[in-house]
């Protein structure tokens, strides 16, 4: 987490309630918290009639049927997936087979980069590795219903599949996982690649929508300074990692200290985004390790 982002974790909306929080657009947050998923994952109703369904969330049977009881009478035309990780995408499986509705999304699950010699894949345990969209949008393509267009913003990083979507009929961005109000996004390879996420981050930067809808947490309003916010956290980031190698070489070490504080559920959660950044810091030659980096290895400053 950070402390140099003014977040807003004063979201108190209980699970299985259906809010509107836009003129075409309805949430409700699944019963999942979790110090990753916050107070739930937030699934969102787009349209009126013939509506998509984005992120329907965890394979959770009391989420579902909330779901499904908040577009009775109503059709839904499409399950729309931000990314595969198992709190967003499991659910799409039973919303599917109630409904009839076309998944769509980026594609499946995989890594940010091949896994290097002798390293565990532990894309399984956060993963959702049996969803595969029906429909797979390309950056700048949409999936539409009356009154409403969801258009897909590739915005790899936090998964190498990761999608927002504008909704330019309410000018507000779905984000996802990319941007929350609530905490920094966890990048954690090789799910995550932190290159990856900020150029993402830069490509938001140049986009005008003022509201996004994310994927955890309240609505992140003045979006574009939150995002600013975030760039300038990364690079903080960055910074300090590269001050701490002048003491210290490896990550255990570098998060110690770091993170000072850090809630000790957390801890793989940090070390897994200073590799991130590490990895990031390597391909940019301004550290060196033996070998591909590794959460074991040890870094040291190019100079």
């Amino acid at each position: 987490m950070s402390d140099d982002i003014s977040f807003d974790r004063k979201f108190t909306v209980p699970s299985g309630r259906l809010d509107d929080v836009a003129p075409q657009v309805r949430r409700i947050v699944a019963p999942n918290a979790s110090p990753f998923t916050f107070t739930g994952t937030c699934s969102y109703i787009v349209g009126r009639g013939q509506v998509a369904i984005i992120d329907p969330g965890p394979d959770d049977p009391a989420h579902v049927a909330a779901l499904l009881d908040a577009v009775r009478g109503e059709t839904v035309t499409h399950i729309v997936i931000t990314h595969t990780h198992r709190d967003h995408s499991p659910a799409a499986v039973a919303i599917k087979a109630a409904t009839g509705a076309i998944t769509v999304g980026e594609g499946p699950h995989r890594p940010s980069r091949p896994l290097h010699i002798g390293e565990i894949n532990t894309l399984d345990a956060s993963g959702d590795m049996d969803f595969v969209p029906e429909i797979v949008l390309a950056d700048g393509e949409a999936v539409t219903g009356p009154g409403w267009t969801l258009e897909a913003v590739a915005t790899p990083g936090h998964t190498a599949n990761h999608f927002a979507f504008a909704l330019p009929e309410d000018d507000l961005l779905f984000s996802g996982d990319h941007v929350m109000a609530w905490a920094t996004t966890i990048v954690a390879p090789p799910d995550g690649a932190m290159g990856d996420y900020v150029r993402s981050l830069k490509k938001l930067a140049a986009r005008s929508e003022p509201l996004y809808l994310p994927g955890h947490g309240g609505p992140v309003q003045d979006a574009p300074a939150l995002v600013r916010g975030y760039l300038d956290h990364r690079r903080a980031r960055e910074t300090a990692i590269l001050r701490g190698l002048e003491r210290n070489t490896t990550v255990a070490d570098l998060v110690r200290g770091i993170y000072i504080g850090l809630d000790p559920r957390l801890v793989g959660a940090a070390s897994l985004t200073v590799l991130a950044h590490l990895e990031d810091m390597v391909e940019k030659k301004l550290v060196r390790t033996e070998g591909p980096p590794s959460i074991d290895g040890v870094f040291t400053l190019v100079k």
